[in-house]
Protein backbone atom coordinates (compact mmCIF):
# COMPACT_ATOMS: atom_id res chain seq x y z
CA UNK A 1 0.00 0.00 0.00
CA UNK A 2 1.32 3.62 -1.02
CA UNK A 3 0.79 5.28 2.15
CA UNK A 4 2.31 2.51 3.78
CA UNK A 5 5.24 2.97 1.53
CA UNK A 6 5.35 6.96 2.07
CA UNK A 7 4.71 6.98 5.67
CA UNK A 8 1.69 8.58 5.66
CA UNK A 9 -1.96 7.82 6.02
CA UNK A 10 -4.11 11.09 3.76
CA UNK A 11 -7.21 12.00 4.94
CA UNK A 12 -7.97 13.00 1.06
CA UNK A 13 -7.75 10.32 -0.68
CA UNK A 14 -7.92 12.39 -3.94
CA UNK A 15 -4.86 14.63 -3.43
CA UNK A 16 -2.31 10.93 -2.70
CA UNK A 17 -4.24 10.03 -6.32
CA UNK A 18 -3.38 13.16 -8.21
CA UNK A 19 0.12 13.41 -6.47
CA UNK A 20 0.90 10.51 -8.27
CA UNK A 21 -1.01 10.87 -11.59
CA UNK A 22 1.08 11.98 -14.41
CA UNK A 23 0.01 14.46 -17.12
CA UNK A 24 -0.35 12.11 -19.87
CA UNK A 25 -3.09 10.03 -18.13
CA UNK A 26 -4.81 13.59 -16.84
CA UNK A 27 -5.76 16.78 -16.70
CA UNK A 28 -5.85 16.32 -13.09
CA UNK A 29 -2.28 15.60 -12.30
CA UNK A 30 0.76 16.30 -10.06
CA UNK A 31 2.40 19.51 -12.21
CA UNK A 32 0.96 22.07 -9.75
CA UNK A 33 1.82 19.97 -6.54
CA UNK A 34 5.17 19.67 -8.08
CA UNK A 35 5.13 23.51 -8.06
CA UNK A 36 4.54 23.83 -4.28
CA UNK A 37 6.69 20.61 -3.07
CA UNK A 38 9.61 22.10 -5.15
CA UNK A 39 9.24 25.15 -2.77
CA UNK A 40 8.93 23.08 0.34
CA UNK A 41 11.65 20.35 -0.10
CA UNK A 42 14.02 23.65 -0.19
CA UNK A 43 13.02 25.28 2.77
CA UNK A 44 12.99 22.20 4.92
CA UNK A 45 16.63 21.07 3.55
CA UNK A 46 17.56 24.33 4.17
CA UNK A 47 16.29 24.74 7.53
CA UNK A 48 17.72 21.00 8.55
CA UNK A 49 20.92 22.08 7.20
CA UNK A 50 20.89 25.51 8.74
CA UNK A 51 20.04 23.79 12.49
CA UNK A 52 22.46 20.69 11.89
CA UNK A 53 25.26 21.56 9.85
CA UNK A 54 27.79 24.88 10.54
CA UNK A 55 29.40 25.24 7.00
CA UNK A 56 29.36 28.64 5.69
CA UNK A 57 26.38 29.77 2.95
CA UNK A 58 28.36 28.71 -0.37
CA UNK A 59 28.92 25.00 1.64
CA UNK A 60 25.32 25.07 2.83
CA UNK A 61 24.03 26.05 -1.05
CA UNK A 62 26.00 23.10 -2.96
CA UNK A 63 24.89 20.50 -0.25
CA UNK A 64 21.55 21.45 -0.18
CA UNK A 65 21.36 21.24 -4.34
CA UNK A 66 22.85 17.89 -3.54
CA UNK A 67 19.29 16.98 -1.57
CA UNK A 68 17.09 18.38 -3.30
CA UNK A 69 18.52 17.22 -7.08
CA UNK A 70 16.56 15.13 -9.54
CA UNK A 71 19.21 12.45 -9.08
CA UNK A 72 19.26 11.96 -5.18
CA UNK A 73 15.14 12.61 -5.32
CA UNK A 74 14.78 9.76 -8.11
CA UNK A 75 17.07 7.65 -5.96
CA UNK A 76 14.86 7.99 -2.80
CA UNK A 77 11.73 7.31 -5.06
CA UNK A 78 13.19 3.95 -6.08
CA UNK A 79 13.91 3.28 -2.00
CA UNK A 80 10.39 3.74 -1.42
CA UNK A 81 9.47 0.98 -4.63
CA UNK A 82 6.89 3.68 -5.87
CA UNK A 83 7.18 2.31 -9.49
CA UNK A 84 4.47 0.51 -9.17
CA UNK A 85 1.96 3.34 -8.15
CA UNK A 86 2.41 6.11 -10.14
CA UNK A 87 -0.62 6.74 -12.91
CA UNK A 88 1.08 7.60 -16.36
CA UNK A 89 -0.82 7.57 -19.71
CA UNK A 90 -0.44 5.09 -23.05
CA UNK A 91 2.53 7.39 -24.07
CA UNK A 92 4.86 6.61 -21.84
CA UNK A 93 4.60 3.02 -22.50
CA UNK A 94 5.05 2.69 -18.24
CA UNK A 95 8.04 3.98 -18.61
CA UNK A 96 9.10 5.88 -15.57
CA UNK A 97 11.88 8.54 -15.91
CA UNK A 98 14.43 10.21 -13.62
CA UNK A 99 12.92 13.64 -13.78
CA UNK A 100 9.25 11.97 -13.28
CA UNK A 101 10.46 10.49 -10.06
CA UNK A 102 12.16 13.75 -8.90
CA UNK A 103 8.49 15.29 -9.48
CA UNK A 104 6.21 12.68 -7.76
CA UNK A 105 8.74 12.94 -4.18
CA UNK A 106 8.10 16.93 -4.67
CA UNK A 107 4.65 16.25 -5.07
CA UNK A 108 3.89 14.25 -2.23
CA UNK A 109 5.86 16.17 -0.50
CA UNK A 110 2.78 19.26 -0.98
CA UNK A 111 0.16 16.25 -0.57
CA UNK A 112 1.35 15.64 2.76
CA UNK A 113 1.78 19.13 3.62
CA UNK A 114 -2.19 19.96 2.21
CA UNK A 115 -3.67 17.01 3.84
CA UNK A 116 -1.65 17.98 7.19
CA UNK A 117 0.57 20.35 8.11
CA UNK A 118 4.34 21.29 7.73
CA UNK A 119 5.58 19.07 10.46
CA UNK A 120 4.25 16.35 8.53
CA UNK A 121 6.23 17.11 5.56
CA UNK A 122 8.92 17.71 7.57
CA UNK A 123 9.12 13.97 8.77
CA UNK A 124 8.61 13.09 5.03
CA UNK A 125 11.59 14.61 3.74
CA UNK A 126 13.79 13.72 7.00
CA UNK A 127 13.25 10.22 7.10
CA UNK A 128 12.63 9.62 3.17
CA UNK A 129 14.99 11.61 2.03
CA UNK A 130 17.73 10.74 4.21
CA UNK A 131 18.70 14.46 4.72
CA UNK A 132 20.49 13.52 7.99
CA UNK A 133 23.30 11.94 6.32
CA UNK A 134 24.10 15.03 4.25
CA UNK A 135 27.78 14.49 4.94
CA UNK A 136 27.67 11.49 3.11
CA UNK A 137 25.73 12.57 -0.25
CA UNK A 138 27.30 12.80 -3.02
CA UNK A 139 25.79 14.19 -6.95
CA UNK A 140 29.22 14.20 -8.97
CA UNK A 141 26.73 15.70 -12.22
CA UNK A 142 28.95 18.83 -11.15
CA UNK A 143 27.27 20.32 -14.44
CA UNK A 144 23.84 19.93 -13.92
CA UNK A 145 25.06 21.29 -9.76
CA UNK A 146 26.44 23.88 -11.39
CA UNK A 147 23.41 24.98 -13.98
CA UNK A 148 21.06 24.63 -11.10
CA UNK A 149 23.14 26.80 -8.65
CA UNK A 150 23.60 29.61 -11.20
CA UNK A 151 20.18 29.64 -12.25
CA UNK A 152 19.00 29.98 -8.42
CA UNK A 153 21.58 33.06 -8.26
CA UNK A 154 22.42 34.54 -11.27
CA UNK A 155 21.01 36.20 -14.00
CA UNK A 156 23.24 35.02 -16.87
CA UNK A 157 23.74 32.69 -19.83
CA UNK A 158 26.38 29.97 -19.66
CA UNK A 159 28.69 27.79 -22.02
CA UNK A 160 31.69 25.89 -21.82
CA UNK A 161 33.97 25.69 -24.77
CA UNK A 162 36.10 22.34 -25.15
CA UNK A 163 38.34 21.62 -27.42
CA UNK A 164 40.86 18.72 -27.96
CA UNK A 165 44.58 19.62 -26.95
CA UNK A 166 46.95 16.39 -27.41
CA UNK A 167 45.14 13.70 -26.21
CA UNK A 168 43.39 15.36 -23.84
CA UNK A 169 40.38 17.81 -23.86
CA UNK A 170 40.39 21.06 -22.16
CA UNK A 171 37.03 22.83 -21.10
CA UNK A 172 36.31 26.20 -20.10
CA UNK A 173 33.48 27.60 -18.71
CA UNK A 174 32.05 31.40 -19.11
CA UNK A 175 29.10 33.29 -17.77
CA UNK A 176 27.59 35.39 -20.12
CA UNK A 177 30.83 36.63 -21.25
CA UNK A 178 33.27 36.43 -18.25
CA UNK A 179 35.86 33.23 -17.99
CA UNK A 180 35.19 31.97 -14.87
CA UNK A 181 37.28 28.36 -14.67
CA UNK A 182 39.12 25.58 -16.41
CA UNK A 183 38.75 21.58 -16.66
CA UNK A 184 40.72 18.65 -18.34
CA UNK A 185 39.90 15.50 -18.96
CA UNK A 186 40.26 12.62 -21.51
CA UNK A 187 37.32 13.17 -23.15
CA UNK A 188 35.19 15.66 -23.84
CA UNK A 189 32.46 14.87 -20.75
CA UNK A 190 35.00 14.45 -18.34
CA UNK A 191 36.52 17.52 -19.18
CA UNK A 192 33.70 19.56 -18.53
CA UNK A 193 32.90 17.60 -15.27
CA UNK A 194 36.15 19.01 -14.09
CA UNK A 195 35.29 22.09 -15.24
CA UNK A 196 32.38 22.16 -13.66
CA UNK A 197 33.79 21.08 -10.14
CA UNK A 198 36.08 23.89 -9.95
CA UNK A 199 33.46 26.56 -11.79
CA UNK A 200 31.48 25.06 -8.53
CA UNK A 201 34.50 25.15 -5.52
CA UNK A 202 35.45 29.35 -6.87
CA UNK A 203 31.67 30.36 -7.04
CA UNK A 204 29.98 28.65 -4.06
CA UNK A 205 32.81 27.66 -1.62
CA UNK A 206 36.23 28.79 -2.11
CA UNK A 207 35.25 32.24 -1.03
CA UNK A 208 33.93 31.15 2.28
Amino acid sequence: MVENKIGHKFEDKKLLTRALTHSSKSKDNYQRLEFLGDSILNFLVGEYLFKNCDKQEGELTVLRSRLVSEDHLSECFDEMGLGEDVIVGKSLAGEITTAIKGDIVESLIAAIYLDSDLQKAREFVISKLHIENFEDTKNENYKSQLQELIQANFKCSIKYETVKVDDYFEAKFYMDEDYIATGYGKDKTKAEQNCAYVALTKLFVEEE
